[in-house]
């Protein structure tokens, strides 16, 4: 039987004669050298079967095929009259990838990056793959600061066709930025200029910044900031000359040199208005932050062009051209701004589209635009309506577009994208604070109840001081205007014995329903009404007063709590403020046929107010005032009291306050509470040294100021104002806020109780 190799010969054959290689009909295939793959996945991807004619083509085009799977590292072809064999040699398949000296990553991570380029168990192997995969894992380690570091990769053969392939990995020590030079500065220190870097030498807090490694992106945003700090103080001729960058021979060190030019500082001679206003010369002009006089500043130059443009926006102009030209006078120092305004035209808004809602109803995000389809276009309200979605904290991203609408030139669309996240929650968690020590708390609750907005929970809180079961429910949009409906169902248990004040123990239960009224975009009204019943228990050290009232009123007691309430939020952030200003007021009052008369009224304010780039200033005040109606007096166990975080630091939770008077005429160590209560805190807070703009974690130094006094004529009056300094810290961390103080009393009396520190961990409720 005579056989003809096709593979080898099939350019030789396509060289002679047609006669050289006769065309047959093929009656079987029959594959040779498969160890893994399936004959039938050879068959597949042939382009030939059997009945069809053979030729030198479809040879070709076949063995063509075949390399093209990647799956064999030679394939031939050979005739046994009317059989056509197929010999192929199969690639050999990864076994296994291992590491040796892994530290920096973890080792499930890069297999999965290596699986992401091709390189994984069971997958065919590639060398030349392997060899992009080797380059991508230095790389990893180069952008660590890694320079030192050396792989070497060994692949091992083993039976059946497969291979082991081990990464032995040196990774060296981590470069460290050993110095940074800035040549030709002369205008300002430059300690003061490397304070505007991420990148820094390595100080106490590298370990965990990595501020020390270097990175050319943070390089080319310091660069940026350095540009940015110079043209903001008049230096318009400031220029970087040129980088270097370079590293020890034993790849230790890094060190790098920035050359500038600061050239002269130049004042602001005039600035002009041209070109269609459109709007009262006046009223622009109010928008131009540079003056005449002022020295130059790219920042106040910009925030005037954007100004100009936001404002001719809010009036539907949304592709106005703001430019600022500058005349350049070199021997005196001096620019002339002249500012050219084109608004172009008034467009509309033609469509709002949303997308990526797969579960939020699509009225639950139109709800909160402030945009209307069909009005002219304003970017205020375009910028109003993502906030506004974004604040509902349903979506991990909130992005909003405004293309025009081909072939038109006055429409625009506005595109509304959304990356939902998941807004139920189960939880078990536990806390600790210095008031309440251990507290273990679980809840589970939908804030995006079935994508209708509504949110619903049930939470479960044990304290040593209080213990709450309670449900809540809130639809945020019970009418179409934005009145919001909500309730609320609690039982409360109260032991504060551990704490400095009277013995008791209550017990409520009770419910309630409330409303929403928006009057405004940050600001809003409240009410509601619940019932409440609280049962009490006193003992024979408890304070006389409580005794006195048990007697007057029982044990057991209704009452029937109306509140209401109003507040306005202009914070730009409720985790990490630094500017704006709220304001909350609310009034509760328990009226007939509850067994209990009274009222009280709270007021609270902050404000935060940027006196830098990193840093913040903080005020905050509080007042409240309660009292009984009908004769009756405020209820022990609704007293207002003081001290601790989140009042006066550096005194003992609820320490402030009047003292209960004995029969002997001692006092009682005690505190009672009172039915007045003024707070005050001013404090400066900062991010913490190294941390760049990282926010989560702020440091903070204070003073706080604070009393709670009471007008029953058995107790001792509370005295002066009580103050306090000291630090603080806040860290919004994974498992909740964490809250820290180290506090000293500035004015401690006879009898205060002093806790210089103070802490919070998890959230309480």
């Amino acid at each position: 039987m005579k056989k003809h190799l096709l593979a080898g010969l099939i350019a030789a054959i396509a060289a002679t004669s047609a006669g050289a290689f006769e065309p047959f009909t093929i009656k079987d295939i029959r594959v040779e050298g498969i160890q893994r793959t399936e004959a039938g996945t050879v068959f597949s991807y042939l382009p030939i079967k059997v009945g069809d004619t053979m030729t030198n083509d479809k040879a070709a085009q076949s063995i063509k095929a075949l390399f093209a799977t990647g799956f064999f590292k030679d394939v031939r072809m050979e005739v046994e009259g009317d059989v056509l064999v197929v010999l192929v040699e199969e690639r050999p398949a990864i076994f296994s990838i291992d590491f040796v000296g892994l530290k920096e990553f973890d080792k499930d991570q890069l297999k999965k990056a290596l699986r992401d380029n091709g390189i994984a168990e069971g997958r065919i192997f590639d060398r030349a793959t392997l060899d992009r995969a080797e380059q991508e894992l230095k790389r990893q380690y180069l952008s660590r600061g890694k320079y030192a570091v050396t792989i070497a990769t060994t692949t091992t053969p083993l039976e059946r066709n497969r291979v082991a392939i081990n990464f032995n990995v040196d990774e060296g020590e981590a470069a460290s930025i050993k110095q940074i030079n800035l040549v030709g500065v002369t205008a300002f220190k430059e300690k003061d200029l490397l304070d505007l870097f991420q990148l820094r030498t390595p100080n106490w807090i590298s370990w965990y910044t990595k501020s020390d490694q270097y990175s050319r992106q943070k390089l080319s945003a310091d660069l940026e900031s350095l540009r940015s700090h110079y043209l903001n103080r008049g230096y318009l001729e400031f220029n970087i000359d040129s980088t270097q960058v370079s590293i020890s021979p034993d790849k230790k060190d890094i060190y790098i040199t920035v050359s500038v030019t600061e050239g002269e500082r130049f004042m602001v001679s005039s600035v002009k208005l041209a070109g269609d206003l459109l709007l009262p010369e006046d009223e622009l002009r109010r928008l131009v932050r540079l003056k005449a006089g002022d020295v130059f500043s790219r920042e106040l130059l910009n925030e005037t062009t954007k100004a100009i443009s936001d404002r001719l926006g809010a009036q539907g102009y949304a592709f106005a051209n703001v430019n600022a030209a500058p005349e350049v006078d070199k021997e005196k120092r001096r620019v002339a701004f002249t500012i050219f305004v084109d608004p172009g035209k008034r467009v509309y808004v033609r469509r709002i589209n949303i997308t990526g809602n797969t579960k939020t109803r699509d009225e639950v995000i139109r709800q909160e635009m402030r945009q209307l389809e069909g009005a002219w276009f304003d970017a205020d309200k375009v910028q109003r309506s993502r906030e506004r979605v974004d604040k509902t904290d349903y979506f991990s991203e909130v992005n909003v577009e405004t293309p025009p609408v081909a072939g038109t030139t006055d429409q625009v669309d506005v595109n509304v994208s959304v990356t939902e996240k998941n807004t139920g929650n189960i939880s078990l968690g536990a806390g600790f604070s210095s008031a309440e020590k251990l507290i273990l708390s679980g809840s589970i609750s939908q804030a995006n109840l079935f994508g209708s907005g509504k949110f619903a929970s049930l939470s479960l809180n044990t304290g040593k001081i209080n213990r709450i079961l309670a449900f809540s429910y809130t639809d945020p949009y019970f009418t179409v205007d934005g009145i919001s409906q909500g309730f609320d169902v609690y039982h409360r248990r109260t032991d504060p014995t551990s704490l400095s004040v009277g013995t008791y123990r209550s017990q409520s239960t009770g419910g309630g329903i409330r409303w929403g009224f928006p009057i405004g975009e940050k600001e809003s009204l409240s009410f509601g009404i619940s019932v409440d019943h609280t049962s009490l228990d006193v003992f024979s050290d408890s304070p006389q007063r409580y005794q006195d009232f048990v007697r007057d009123f029982g044990k057991s007691n209704f009452s029937f709590p109306l509140t209401a309430g109003w507040a306005i939020d202009g914070r730009d952030s409720v985790l990490y403020p630094n500017k704006g200003t709220f304001h909350r007021a609310t009034v509760e009052l328990a009226t007939p046929p509850g067994d209990l008369t009274y009222y009280r009224l709270n007021y609270q304010f902050q404000r935060f107010v940027p006196l830098s780039k990193d840093f913040t200033l903080f005020l905050s005040g509080e007042a409240a005032y309660g009292n009984g109606l009908r004769g009756q007096e405020l209820p022990f166990f609704k007293n207002f009291f003081g001290g601790g975080i989140g009042s006066v630091r550096g005194y003992e939770t609820a320490s402030l306050g009047p003292r209960d008077l004995l029969s002997d005429g001692t006092l009682s160590d005690e505190r009672l509470g009172g039915n007045r209560k003024v707070n005050a805190t001013a404090e400066v807070l900062f991010s913490l040294p190294g941390l760049g703009l990282d926010r989560s974690f702020r440091l903070g130094l204070f003073v706080d100021a604070g009393q709670v006094w009471g007008k029953e004529s058995n107790t001792q009056d509370a005295g002066p104002i009580r103050f306090s300094s000291g630090i603080s810290a806040v860290w919004h961390s994974p498992m909740g806020p964490l809250k820290f103080s180290v506090a000293a009393p500035l004015n401690k009396q006879p009898g205060d109780k002093v806790q210089s520190f103070q802490f919070q961990m998890g959230q309480t409720f």
